[in-house]
């Protein structure tokens, strides 16, 4: 059966709503904004980078560059860029309690994100959006990859300075 990217996205919605009691909240907030407030820890958790440790990794601050960069060094792992100061990669729930990078804080049970619908792939009015997009639901990233990232970063802030 061949799957439509809508098809992929409602699956994708229907699986984060699912992080609430009534999933209904989640899907009534994308459709009034843009952003639902869910918690982290049952189905995922969240690595919060600091944008200027990302960037550092990247080589580079434009956002289209950083997109394809975590895609490519992430393999895909989902990106959640708030731009005002943080990018939240999407980690295997209970990753929390194991994560060890000091440069970047993994957060899980009893903290909350702001999850964009899955249409917000781009900075439109200032709010988070998926720097990368999910590729299917429950498909979520690699702690390792992120903790690499989070070490190249952290290393070529500490050369510039």
């Amino acid at each position: 059966m061949h799957h439509t990217r809508t098809d992929t996205d409602t699956a994708i919605t229907n699986w984060l709503a699912r992080t609430l009691d009534v999933p209904a909240v989640a899907r009534q907030e994308w459709q009034d904004g843009a952003v639902a407030m869910l918690p982290l820890g049952g189905l995922f958790d969240a690595v919060r980078m600091p944008a200027v440790t990302v960037h550092a990794a990247a080589g580079n601050d434009d956002r289209a560059f950083v997109a394809r960069f975590l895609a490519e060094i992430l393999d895909g792992g989902p990106v959640i860029h708030d731009p005002f100061s943080w990018y939240y990669a999407l980690m295997p729930p209970q990753t929390s309690e194991t994560w060890r990078s000091p440069f970047a804080t993994c957060i899980g049970r009893g903290a909350w994100l702001g999850v964009p619908r899955t249409d917000r792939t781009a900075l439109e009015t200032g709010g988070p959006y998926w720097s990368v997009p999910m590729q299917d639901a429950g498909v979520l990233g690699s702690p390792e990859a992120v903790a690499e990232l989070i070490r190249i970063g952290h290393a070529r802030l500490t050369a510039a300075s």
